[in-house]
């Protein structure tokens, strides 16, 4: 088979709420929740944390001063990354395609406290063939950079790619490169989609 199923990770495989961690942080500091969540959704600081322009320490300083935050980098990376939820489905999905020898990878932005993270909390994480991490890449979906790493890892071009994502300009980067593009809107037309490729 030369088809590779290749998953993005927030709101695909696992859920997340920057809410949760909003509330956390916001107990040691002087703003409220929604200001924290505000800081953390819409900053630059994530996009270049996610990027790997900012190391963890330097993101955590950002967000210290920008916050006053007075707890420790470990408590800071405990409350930033323990956003997560599995999306069950998904997982049984993905758990599928992994039983039938179908190769897998993770395509993500994101960073490196909320994949420690993850690979430590849900053990599904471990049963894929390859991840390609914003961070590690320095560029975010939807720049080229990202997509080529994808195709360099997985040796597969075109519509030898199955991409599942939850963001239609991430899909639209996936398919302008000829990849068969999902846009996940729930686990039900996923599952129908993928049954009509694998």
């Amino acid at each position: 088979m030369n088809t590779v199923v290749v998953f993005d990770l927030g709101k695909v495989l696992v859920d997340f709420d920057y809410s949760i961690a909003a509330r956390k942080i916001a107990d040691q500091s002087q703003k409220s929740p929604a200001e924290i969540q505000a800081l953390i959704a819409q900053s630059r600081f994530v996009i270049d944390y996610e990027t790997g322009r900012l190391t963890r320490r330097e993101f955590y300083e950002r967000v210290r001063e920008a916050a006053g935050f007075r707890g420790t980098l470990e408590e800071f990376g405990e409350f930033f990354a323990d956003i997560f939820a599995e999306i069950p489905p998904m997982i049984e999905l993905h758990a599928g395609l992994h039983r039938r020898g179908v190769p897998t990878y993770i395509f993500s932005n994101t960073n490196d406290l909320a994949i420690e993270h993850v690979r430590r909390s849900f053990p599904f994480f471990r049963d894929f063939d390859g991840y390609i991490f914003s961070y590690e890449v320095g560029a975010m979906k939807p720049d080229a950079k990202i997509y080529e790493a994808l195709e360099k890892l997985t040796g597969r071009h075109g519509a030898e790619i199955l991409y599942l994502d939850d963001r239609p300009e991430n899909v639209a980067g996936g398919a302008a490169r000829g990849w068969q593009a999902v846009l996940h809107e729930t686990p039900e037309k996923t599952r129908a989609a993928l049954e009509q490729f694998v």
